[in-house]
């Protein structure tokens, strides 16, 4: 099965690892991946666990379900990053998460900050772009995920 987070790579081999245990995101992007992915498999202690010690002491889990409830997301684009970050165990992620709520479809496009803490690449926090909310995305076009199939033929499938 193909990785939730539209890597194209299989999900035992791309993220799952990650939500797992058995394997730990080498780069902010692949933390940044493997969250979404956990979003889209309801994993919520490992979103929890891979906030800053920070971010972490105001959360829980239960919060996490609160938040994502009602949500189905399906399909991540990462976009590139121009800007060279000047601060040491630190990145910056810009991407856009795309989601179905209510029969509707939604994206959440985000610019994140991640830092190394205790070894590991940890989310802190990030800015919403004005373009969040609903979306109308036609069923002809090209699938957001990247399939190269018609949307209407591939994750528009999955707004139940």
């Amino acid at each position: 099965m193909r990785c939730y987070c539209c890597s194209s790579k299989p999900f035992n081999e791309c993220c799952e690892p990650f939500i797992k245990g058995v394997k730990y995101p080498n780069t902010a992007e692949q933390l940044m991946r493997s969250r979404f992915s956990a979003y889209a498999t309801a994993h919520y202690q490992y979103i929890l666990e891979t906030y800053t010690k920070e971010k972490q002491k105001d959360l829980s889990v239960e919060d996490l379900v609160q938040s994502a409830q009602g949500a189905t997301w399906f399909a991540l684009k990462v976009h590139p990053t121009l800007a060279a970050n000047s601060k040491p165990n630190t990145a910056v992620v810009e991407f856009t998460a795309y989601y179905f709520e209510n029969k509707s479809m939604y994206q959440l496009h985000e610019t994140s900050n991640f830092n190394i803490e205790d070894g590991k690449w940890r989310y802190h926090d990030g800015v919403l772009h004005d373009d969040c909310g609903k979306i109308k995305y036609g069923r002809n076009l090209p699938c957001v995920c990247g399939s190269n199939k018609k949307f209407k033929q591939c994750c528009s499938l999955k707004n139940h």
